[in-house]
This record gives structure tokens, sequence and C-alpha cells, in this order.
């Protein structure tokens, strides 16, 4: 468990208590040569935003639930998916995208997810040209060290190192839905302005890691994608929020 009093407090205090980090945009490169739905690398400039500095703790989610009723996350009686501390996970997109309305109602400020393009630019964390938040090496210590063992759950928050930004998980522990429609050659025709993804899809977008996957940290420009309708247990979400 981290002891960044920060995350201590987040996980105390709950969604009320959410720290964002303001990121004032710009430019960086986009994409990669690793995987063809990944090119072509193209410049893109987004907006200023904030974002969450974690993705959204179960105690948090459980406020949203108490306040609105909203139907439980799947694996929500599993122990080892509702630790207060920890990621929630088994939401699909429509849950995350309820969330965020009813957050902008508690803080009075326009919260949402975020595009494929914000989220790879906080991801980064300021560090251009590398694989990883970090650097080009995936990590050889700890829970997400390449070849590690399976885990059977995702980690506490704060439980490996913030990027650039001071985000936390930026490349581990959870995929986190973003706004976008998937479409696997969607980079060929985008926007290099704020891009929005395609207009319509069958898959959202997503990105991040995953603590069930052999190789469980992520690359910055790694895409992924799932059926909005579907509900894992490595799939959760971050706020982003409009400034």
């Amino acid at each position: 468990m981290s002891e960044d009093p920060l995350i201590q407090r987040l996980l105390r205090e709950g969604a009320s208590a959410t720290p964002f980090v303001t990121l004032g945009g710009g430019s960086f490169t986009m994409g990669s040569h690793e995987r063809p739905d990944e090119e072509p690398v193209h410049e893109v400039t987004v907006r200023p935003f904030a974002v969450a500095l974690t993705p959204v703790s179960n105690r948090e989610w459980a406020q949203f639930l108490e306040a609105t009723q909203h139907e439980p996350p799947r694996f929500g009686d599993d122990e080892r998916f509702n630790q207060p501390g920890c990621p929630v996970v088994g939401i699909n997109w429509f849950d995350a995208v309820a969330y965020c309305s009813w957050l902008s109602e508690v803080l009075g400020q326009d919260c949402r997810l975020p595009t494929e393009a914000e989220r790879e630019y906080a991801a980064r964390g300021g560090v251009p040209e590398v694989l990883f938040p970090w650097g080009n090496e995936p990590w050889s210590e700890g829970a997400h060290a390449f070849g590690a063992a399976g885990m059977d759950r995702p980690q506490p928050l704060g439980s490996s190192p913030p990027n650039g930004f001071g985000l936390y998980h930026a490349a581990d522990n959870v995929h986190e839905w973003c706004s976008d429609w998937y479409l696997p050659d969607g980079y060929a025709s985008a926007d290099r302005f704020d891009p929005r993804g395609p207009a319509d899809g069958v898959r959202r977008a997503s990105r991040g890691g995953s603590w069930r996957h052999r190789i469980k940290v992520s690359r910055i420009a790694a895409r992924s994608s799932l059926g909005p309708e579907r509900r894992y247990n490595d799939y959760g979400m971050r706020v982003y929020r409009e400034l």
C-alpha cells in the first residue's frame, strides 16, 4: 500500500476529495510503429484539461452507488475486487459515463472520460519518445514486472510509482475506459487538433495495463478496446475534467 499522504487522503475521504492535476495541453507525437492500429504516427495537439491522480477507487464508487442506486459493479461481492483502496473494476462504459455525470454534479465541474489522445498525452507524463512513462524498459521488479507471477486481483492504488505528471497507474493495474469509439485504422483520418475519435463504432477504446495479463504494463501508445456493454474484472476508469 502506498504511503503517499495524498493517496492516503483520497482513500479515506473518497470522491469529494479526489485530487486532480491540471495539464496545460500542447502538441505531442501520438501512436507508434509497434502495431498497425497505432499507425500512422502523427502530431496531435490537445487542449488543457485536468485529470485525477488515480483511477476511481471502490470507496469512491460506493459513494456513487449510495447516492444514485446505480447497479452495483460485476464482481462487487468478491473480496478480490471490492477492497476500498483498490480500483473499481467490473464496470462497463455506460457505468463509467454515469459516474462522470454524477461526479459533475457533486463537484460542480464538467467531469468525463478522456479521449484517446488525452489519455496518451497524460500517460506520457511529459517525457517524449519513450515506450513507457518512465523510459524504454519494462519494470524488472515488483508485482507488475515483466514475467512476474500472475495475480488474482488488482493492486492497491498508489502501489506503483507515479509518472512525470504525478499520475499513478498510467500504464499498469487496470484498463481505463476512453470516450472514443475504437477503429483499427482510425488514426488514418483522425483530426490533428483535439481529436475525438470516430463518429460511431462497435467497441469503445481503452488504455493502460492489466493486473491479469502476462505482460502487465502497457506501452504508452498501446491501444485496447471492448464492447461498451461488457464488464471485465480488469476494466476500470479514471476521471478527466474540463477547465
